[in-house]
């Protein structure tokens, strides 16, 4: 079994054909998916989700090329809204993206603060984004996580070998999208190399992202294989031993039996 630790199937090239994305997803052994909030009106719609389809579970959390219009958003509010819904497993996705710059910095900060802690008081994971934030993340990581066992996962890494080491030293989860496929991709191959296999998700942020060889077109969550594919020449183990251990580093992280 596969789990797609990543998706976005509220967004319309994947919700209005959902029935179908499953099913193909099914067939490529992807059994369970998470699908991830950005913004109020995609909570509405995960709602409809997660009810529908058993196997897939949400998330609630405001992007942060959105957190400027959202500033009312705190802990106090995100932890209401997850105890009304068993089937919302994580806080996200959140976190900072200096390289659109599409949030003021100060407002991404302090929204990804409060996400971190509804995460922490909930015991849930946090989902985090980090675009050309690589300092200012891992320092309110860092810094947060000091009175508490928050739980980390970043999401689609890309980032360099040191902040990998940052982000492990704080017993953080690391999930790998399709773009480990790409041509230009060498050097997260080799940073992704050294992470133990013990702490790697698989996810493809469909409809984003597809891996080879669908790059350029509309992702969906059965292209997952090949980022698994290329994972296994990665890690330099079988197919087999990726799906395990991603599965079950999900299921660990995520308390899912």
């Amino acid at each position: 079994m596969i789990i797609d630790s990543h998706c976005h199937l509220d967004y319309p090239k994947l919700y209005e054909r959902l029935d179908d994305v499953v099913k193909s997803g099914e067939i490529n052994q992807v059994k369970k998916l998470l699908t991830i909030c950005t913004t109020l009106e995609s909570f509405e719609k995960i709602k409809l989700i997660i009810n529908k389809y058993k196997n897939i579970y949400g998330t609630f959390g405001i992007h942060p090329h959105e957190t400027k219009n959202y500033t009312n958003i705190d802990a106090k509010l995100i932890t209401n809204l997850k105890s009304k819904y068993d089937k919302i497993i994580g806080i996200g996705e959140t976190g900072l993206d200096f390289y659109y710059n599409h949030s003021d910095k100060k407002i991404q900060k302090k929204l990804f603060i409060e996400h971190i802690k509804a995460a922490s008081e909930l015991d849930i994971p946090v989902i985090v984004h980090s675009r050309n934030a690589e300092n200012d993340t891992y320092e309110i990581l860092k810094s947060e996580r000091k009175n508490s066992n928050l739980k980390i996962l970043i999401h689609c890494f890309t980032g360099s070998k040191s902040f990998a080491k940052k982000l492990l030293d704080l017993n953080s989860y690391i999930s790998i999208s399709g773009i480990i496929t790409f041509k230009n991709s060498k050097e997260l191959a080799h940073t992704v190399s050294t992470i133990p296999i013990e702490k790697l998700l698989v996810e493809t942020d469909s409809p984003y992202l597809a891996p080879l060889p669908y790059r350029g077109k509309p992702n969906e969550p059965s292209y997952i294989v090949h980022t698994i594919d290329k994972l296994s020449q990665v890690k330099n183990v079988s197919k087999e031993t990726i799906i395990d251990y991603t599965t079950n580093n999900f299921k660990k992280l995520f308390n899912l039996s």
